[in-house]
């Protein structure tokens, strides 16, 4: 099935997840699965949070971005911090913890993917 990202409307959410600023998303869910191209303007970020019933893998397009991550619920904190660019990929196994923050001076553009488990 062909799924195409930029002809879906663009969801502004604000504070996903408890970050800050607002997530732009071109969002297709089928009631299970989540496939989305987001963005991030710079300072905004999708909270840390933990995948309970999904893994999620996050591909980064354009701009950089940090991702802390842990397996457990340390905090953001006490996360490990990683620097993600332009064709990097970030995985976050289900049961994990994990944030996505634009700390660049331009948009991170990222595709990704969130299967229910």
């Amino acid at each position: 099935m062909k799924i195409e990202l930029n002809s879906l409307p663009v969801q502004h959410l604000t504070n996903f997840n408890g970050g800050e600023k607002e997530l732009l998303a071109n969002l297709f869910f089928d009631g299970v699965n989540k496939i989305l191209r987001g963005r991030l303007v710079p300072g905004a970020s999708i909270g840390y949070h933990c995948h309970a019933t999904s893994s999620e893998i996050i591909y980064i397009l354009s701009g950089k971005g940090t991702v802390y991550v842990n397996e457990k619920d340390t905090g953001m904190e006490q996360a490990v911090r990683e620097e993600l660019s332009p064709e990097d990929c970030h995985y976050c196994p289900k049961g994990w913890y994990h944030s996505l923050v634009n700390e660049g001076q331009e948009d991170l553009v990222f595709f990704a993917v969130v299967p229910q488990q």
